[in-house]
């Protein structure tokens, strides 16, 4: 029974087919992704200077079993041509699929001579290990040079932007400088137009106080003719007074306590007095003229007219409608306006927020008291003479409030108005 024999390292195999095992393995190189750090450069350089610079790496990292198990892997997707023993050779080794040990041997056996004796295979490995030393010497020198010329290359580049640098912190110097002068050149004209808008300034101020010094000699002066003119016209004045006294002396006449007129007056007052004070639903265009008085005064029954307006509604979609619907009546009169809610309709100690309009100012009675006491209480605090309009249905309400000396209007007449 025969064994076979083992595997032979990289070292091991003839030439030809080392040079091809690193020529596979330089050929899928950048696609095996994570490398050794001494074929991460190796893997950069061109296919044609792989295999040729970066041999000697190559074939120490091949002594990895895990490399060339990648390698083996993406030589199995895409194999490579075995038309020669040292393709087969070379694939057998990597690869190692089936029974990869005798397709070694037996491609090993084509590829070796038949018979060499031990003095040939001695000066062969000699010669192999001369050849292969001599390969990374070349390979060193060529990863050397190509290491300085890339230094050359980036000192060439640093001494160009160096220069760069220098020429561009130069043209900013001369661009600061040339600044700085157009900036104190600019200065001076600055401070030279502010030294003449200043004596500008004093010339004007000394013309100014010339011309008040001539306007209030001329007010002076035109004051003095005025209460000249003034005294003469009063000496007149009391003269005639004093001829007139001496008239009416001379002929005995009584001082005048009546006017030609007041006979009908008294007529007309006393057939419209109590009229006068109440607007009807149909003179709802009277009303709004009363409101467009100077200063005048509108206090509304709020639940009172509310609910005669909006009768289904709940109140406080009454009390919305009725502030809402006095805004445009208020901007067009002016009128300063008041609403009274009675606070008994919404519950005890209940004051609702209600986010009135301007000119409209809403009020609720105090706890105690009736929207009516307090309508009143308003109209009573008013002076003698302001136009003062009170809008309610309440007949006692009207009576009250026109004996105080405001005016009602019925709802109609408001209603009319606002609807």
């Amino acid at each position: 029974m025969s064994t076979s024999p083992p595997v032979p390292a990289l070292a091991q195999l003839p030439e030809p087919v080392r040079a091809r095992v690193v020529a596979l393995a330089a050929d899928v190189l950048p696609a095996l992704g994570q490398l050794p750090p001494a074929l991460r450069r190796v893997a950069t350089f061109a296919p044609a200077r792989r295999a040729k610079l970066g041999a000697t790496a190559i074939a120490t990292a091949l002594r990895e079993e895990d490399l060339r198990a990648r390698v083996a892997s993406h030589l199995a997707v895409q194999p490579p041509a075995t038309s020669t023993p040292v393709d087969r050779a070379a694939v057998a080794w990597l690869v190692r699929a089936g029974a990869w040990e005798a397709e070694l041997a037996a491609a090993l056996d084509e590829v070796t001579p038949a018979g060499p004796t031990r003095e040939e295979s001695e000066v062969a490995r000699l010669r192999d290990r001369l050849d292969a030393a001599e390969r990374a010497a070349r390979e060193q020198r060529a990863m050397h040079r190509a290491q300085v010329d890339e230094v050359k290359a980036e000192n060439t580049t640093l001494r160009r932007r160096l220069g760069e640098a220098r020429a561009a912190e130069k043209a900013a110097r001369a661009a600061g400088e040339q600044a700085a002068a157009q900036v104190d050149g600019l200065r001076r004209e600055v401070e030279a137009l502010a030294s003449a808008q200043e004596r500008e300034v004093r010339r004007l101020r000394a013309r100014v106080a010339e011309l008040e010094a001539d306007a209030a000699s001329g007010r002076r002066a035109v004051r003095a003719e005025r209460d000249e003119a003034t005294v003469r016209a009063r000496v007149l004045l009391e003269t005639v007074v004093e001829a007139a006294a001496g008239l009416r002396r001379e002929l005995g006449l009584p001082s005048v306590t009546g006017a030609p007129a007041d006979r009908v007056e008294a007529g007309l007052s006393a057939g419209v007095a109590e009229g006068a004070r109440l607007l009807t639903g149909a003179s709802a265009g009277l009303l709004e003229q009363y409101l467009a008085m100077p200063r005048a005064r509108l206090v509304v029954d709020g639940y009172n007219v509310s609910k005669s307006i909006w009768p289904t509604s709940p109140l406080e979609a009454q009390r919305i409608r009725l502030v809402n619907a006095l805004a445009p009546l208020v901007a067009r009169t002016g009128a300063d306006t008041t609403v009274v809610f009675d606070a008994g309709q919404v519950g005890q100690g209940a004051r609702p927020v209600v986010a009135a309009p301007r000119g409209v100012r809403v009020y609720f009675s105090p706890e105690g008291t009736i929207a009516d006491d307090v309508i009143r209480d308003l109209v009573a605090a008013e002076p003698p003479g302001r136009v003062v309009v009170v809008v309610t249905g309440d007949q006692a309400v009207l009576a009250d409030v026109t004996r105080a000396g405001a005016r009602g209007a019925s709802v109609d007449a408001l209603a009319s108005l606002i609807s």
